[in-house]
């Protein structure tokens, strides 16, 4: 498992999207699918990829003298590592100061702001019902 926190960069971020829609898979379908995006050699996207085995953020398994690799993160696992180092980095990791922010600077539309008023409820609702266990 990754490191808890740990922050993918963005050539990362393209890897380890193109390894969830393909895993598991090569280092060349990795390369194939970001050709047109990044323009990366082939050397350079396995050079990355072996990085990220090292980092844990990647796992690698051989199939006869192919080198086929899986994720080792989830995608809300990275999701969710991105999103609480920027709390920590730009809130001194307080949720209300970063949700405040994220409200008032954004035009939610009435049906958006719904959604997040449904998503608040449910929480609350967990929340109550693992304390009366």
């Amino acid at each position: 498992m990754a490191k808890v926190g740990y922050q993918l960069t963005e050539g990362e971020w393209a890897i380890i999207r193109a390894v969830w829609e393909h895993e598991p898979c090569a280092a060349p379908t990795v390369q194939e699918a970001l050709v047109k995006s990044k323009k990366w050699s082939y050397s350079t996207v396995k050079t990355m990829m072996d990085r990220m085995v090292t980092k844990s953020l990647l796992k690698t398994e051989r199939l006869r003298n192919l080198i086929m690799y899986r994720s080792s993160i989830t995608p809300r696992q990275a999701q969710k590592c991105e999103v609480m180092s920027t709390v920590k980095r730009a809130f001194n990791g307080a949720m209300t100061p970063m949700m405040q922010f994220l409200l008032d600077g954004n035009n939610f539309t009435a049906a958006e702001l719904s959604e997040l008023e449904a998503l608040i409820q449910k929480k609350r609702k967990r929340s109550a019902e693992k304390k009366s266990q």
